[in-house]
């Protein structure tokens, strides 16, 4: 998946999980790069990550600083997810 095609799935995701219409493939792509970054400005992961915190999200798993990079952990409801171990 491409980030063209990660921000079509996550505007229809938001507009079948919504009342009304869902977010502008233009407002989504704003939200995922103020969250993960681009390439002329770092997003809200990196700059926690550059001051040494953990970014949690939720069940999705965490990112932690690592010797100058980031490592990543998965959690229990996205490895249960990927394993096929959810309804």
């Amino acid at each position: 998946m491409d980030r063209t095609q990660l921000v079509e799935a996550t505007r229809e995701n938001a507009a079948d999980n919504g009342d009304g219409p869902g977010p502008t493939a233009d407002e989504v792509e704003r939200v995922l790069d103020s969250v993960f970054g681009t390439v002329e400005h770092p997003g809200s992961i990196a700059e926690a990550l550059s001051r040494g915190e953990e970014v949690v999200l939720g069940s999705f798993g965490r990112f932690r600083p690592d010797g100058g990079t980031a490592a990543f952990r998965p959690g229990k409801a996205l490895t249960e997810f990927l394993h096929g171990e959810t309804g």
